[in-house]
């Protein structure tokens, strides 16, 4: 991961609750960058490094995520750069901020955050809904699960979505698992009619449940320390609470399962 590319121009604010910002940075890409100063919480953007390399791990279509330099000069000559924070206007921090990648191109009727029902079974990737439950649970994301969709290719029909917003993995800023059967979910069961059993879930369960401690510090040492307010012991806690829940996320999708939603009606496995 690199952790030097620039923000060189401020392109347009995003929607969303932690207000970010879509920039273009020096190697010539465009991403959503979160700031340090947003009005959700810092440890929104660690979560979102930490839980989207978790999502790469598992396989799982997320953007790459990188530590962007946002410039003191940037923030002072760019009107646009401001977040609105307990009623008041702010300039949105300088240093390292949080850009994933931004998944669209100049074309922005070809990127969508909402598909009907008929048209979610022209997604191409659509079993990757239930492969993503597994991280969402897993981290006790206390959002809906987000994803958005992009047009494969002009006046098409095919759509493949890609996962975004981990900020509220590891229920946001507290840093702690409070588990609930319809919490971390997308809202819409269409996704999840192809679900027949475990393997569904499959290679991003096993990969979960394989995963060595080593590889959740890794991740974790590429998160600058800002973003989590120098709380060495509050990560390690983190770590480690990761690593002993991962035999957890089976009982965890089961109870999503068993919920009044009932989201697997094509069930068949142990039936």
């Amino acid at each position: 991961m690199s952790t030097n590319i620039l923000a060189v121009e401020h392109l347009r604010k995003m929607r969303g609750g932690s207000q970010s910002h879509l920039l273009q940075a020096s190697d010539g890409a465009c991403y959503v960058t979160k700031f340090q100063n947003n009005p959700q919480h810092v440890r929104v953007l660690a979560n979102e490094m930490f839980a989207t390399n978790l999502g790469h791990c598992l396989g799982l279509p997320m953007p790459r995520v990188e530590v962007i330099d946002v410039s003191n000069w940037l923030v002072q000559h760019t009107e646009g750069l401001r977040l609105e924070v307990a009623r008041a206007v702010i300039p949105c921090s300088s240093g390292k901020q949080l850009a994933s990648l931004y998944a669209g191109d100049k074309i922005e009727a070809t990127l969508f955050d909402y598909l009907p029902d008929a048209a979610l079974k022209n997604v191409v990737n659509l079993e990757d809904f239930a492969r993503v439950l597994v991280l969402d649970k897993w981290t006790c994301n206390s959002d809906g699960r987000q994803a958005i969709f992009k047009r494969q290719a002009t006046r098409s029909q095919a759509y493949t979505a890609t996962f975004i917003d981990q900020g509220f993995c590891f229920n946001a800023g507290d840093w702690n698992f409070p588990d609930s059967p319809l919490r971390g979910v997308y809202a819409r069961n269409r996704v999840y009619e192809t679900v027949t059993g475990w393997e569904s879930f499959e290679p991003a369960l096993t990969r979960a449940e394989q995963i060595d401690i080593s590889d959740l510090s890794r991740f974790a040492a590429q998160i600058p320390q800002e973003w989590y307010e120098y709380d060495i012991d509050g990560l390690n806690r983190l770590i480690e609470t990761l690593y002993r829940r991962r035999f957890n996320i089976r009982d965890l999708i089961s109870d999503f399962r068993k919920s009044n939603r009932n989201p697997f009606p094509n069930w068949t496995e142990g039936r």
